[in-house]
């Protein structure tokens, strides 16, 4: 179990900088815009296709194996990016932020749409595992300058927001694959070119962080020069950030499962209550960003919020009661994920964050890679998916419990206001 979480890791409230980049005005908007877009070019690869798995599965029904490797287009772009995100975050830390964003933005259009002009099967699984390395980059990229462009409430909201476009894009993005995949199975690939507008626009919107001083820090002093990289403070937010990725996939990965398994068939019923519940969770995020606090001392209680929603779908006899516990959960999982961030983004200083970052987005999408494969195997340990969701509902619980027993022991203080930036 994480153990509890530890002291931010930058200086006190008075030493907070002011955001380095103007928050107000066209520009403002048009850089968040492209930010929170990048930000959902991952989630466009995790679930644009899932519609079409089926045809796809028609067409390459004479390939040896064709049954198992079908469904890794889909997994492994996430797969590639939980790998690499690392990597991808010393890069940035190295390189700089945004030339590797446009880099790794035009390469995503390229390995994105090699599908459309693939024969071969295995070619496509490599192009989308080529795919997820570029998201690994795009995503670390993007949450990077939103830490380096913002501070202190400002940051907490933008990251909040960055949950809510990725929650709200998740389901835009599954109706859009849907809808383009009745052409075809290879006519939704066409949707990975978006990100040949983006590119052009990211090299003249978004300003250069790569110093200290861009991003708005104190000049670094030659003892912290020689300072280790944090590991021990961040590795308990990234433990926790493992779980939590499942806690926060569980509802959009089985929600349709669990609804079949109450009779309900009808396509049309379980694509709204998919989108009940992704409403949830950005409502969620929205609730996160208002509250206007720490969130070390909220992870307790928002992970309980979790929990609860999962007892209510183990005992739900029928669709109406399912879908109020999914709300439940998801309610409390928009605000996990943006306290989760938040968490591991203050703790890390301006040469770091890009190394941090990378192994955050590891943690999560790691957990969310082994999501599915987890709740199988409870299914089969405990006879029903019902169940399975009903045990991870308990250990939710025992860690929110553990987590909240650690932050007693450690004598924690009330959660105080986040500090805001200076104008």
């Amino acid at each position: 179990m994480p153990g509890s979480v530890p002291p931010p890791y930058p200086a006190t409230a008075a030493t907070v900088p002011a955001s380095p980049v103007t928050v107000s005005g066209p520009s403002h908007l048009l850089r968040l815009t492209l930010l929170m877009a990048g930000s959902c070019l991952p989630i466009l690869g995790a679930v644009l296709i899932a519609p079409v798995l089926p045809k796809m599965q028609d067409h390459f029904a004479s390939v040896p194996g064709a049954k198992a490797l079908v469904p890794l287009a889909l997994t492994v772009p996430a797969l590639a990016l939980a790998l690499l995100a690392p990597f991808a975050g010393v890069i940035v830390d190295r390189l700089g932020r945004k030339r590797l964003l446009i880099v790794a933005t035009l390469l995503y259009s390229v390995f994105g749409t090699a599908p459309l002009w693939l024969d071969s099967l295995g070619a496509i699984i490599a192009s989308r595992a080529l795919v997820g390395v570029t998201e690994a980059a795009i995503m670390t990229c993007c949450t990077t300058l939103i830490g380096d462009y913002y501070s202190g409430q400002q940051r907490v909201r933008y990251l909040a927001l960055q949950t809510m476009c990725a929650s709200a894009s998740a389901t835009v993005f599954f109706v859009v694959g849907g809808a383009a995949g009745s052409a075809g199975w290879r006519v939704p690939f066409w949707v990975y070119a978006v990100s040949l507008v983006l590119a052009p626009l990211m090299v003249s919107v978004l300003p250069d962080a790569g110093t200290r001083a861009a991003a708005g820090e104190p000049p670094v002093e030659v003892s912290e020069v020689r300072r280790r990289f944090p590991w021990r403070q961040l590795g308990g937010v990234c433990v926790l950030t493992f779980f939590g990725a499942i806690v926060f996939y569980t509802v959009p990965v089985e929600m349709s499962y669990l609804l079949d398994d109450l009779g309900v068939k009808n396509t049309g019923v379980i694509g709204l209550a998919t989108a009940i519940a992704s409403a949830a969770t950005v409502g969620g995020a929205i609730t996160f960003s208002r509250l206007g606090r720490s969130p070390e001392p909220m992870i307790p209680a928002v992970l309980a919020v979790c929990a609860v929603g999962f007892g209510v779908m183990f005992v739900a006899g029928d669709a109406p009661l399912l879908v109020a516990g999914a709300v439940v959960n998801c309610v409390g999982t928009g605000m996990l994920l943006p306290a989760l961030l938040t968490s591991a983004m203050s703790r890390l200083a301006f040469e770091d964050r890009g190394r941090g970052t990378g192994l955050w987005t590891a943690a999560f999408f790691g957990g969310a890679f082994v999501c599915p494969l987890m709740l199988l195997a409870g299914e089969s340990a405990v006879g029903s998916l019902a169940g399975a969701v009903g045990v991870l509902g308990v250990v939710t619980a025992l860690v929110a419990g553990g987590l909240l027993a650690a932050r007693r022991r450690a004598g924690a203080v009330d959660p105080q206001p986040l500090p805001a930036p200076s104008a």
